[in-house]
C-alpha cells in the first residue's frame, strides 16, 4: 500500500478492509514513509508498527 492511501484510510471515518499478513487490521496513523501504527481487529490491545508494503486493502 502506498503512503498516501494509508493516510487516507487512517483519517477516514469509514472502516476499510485492510489486512497485514492475512489478518484484518486497523490503521491508527502513518509513522513515516515506510510504516504505520496498527492493531489487529481481534486483538486491539496489541499495537505494532507494520511495513506499508505489507498492508493490503481488499474490496
Amino acid at each position: 500500500m502506498n503512503r498516501q492511501r494509508a493516510e487516507e484510510i487512517a483519517q477516514s471515518a469509514d472502516m476499510k478492509n485492510v489486512t497485514y499478513n492475512g489478518q484484518q487490521i486497523y490503521i491508527q496513523h502513518v509513522n513515516d514513509q515506510q510504516t504505520a501504527r496498527v492493531f489487529a481487529l481481534d486483538d486491539r490491545q496489541n499495537e505494532f508498527d507494520a511495513q506499508l508494503t505489507k498492508l493490503h486493502e481488499t474490496w
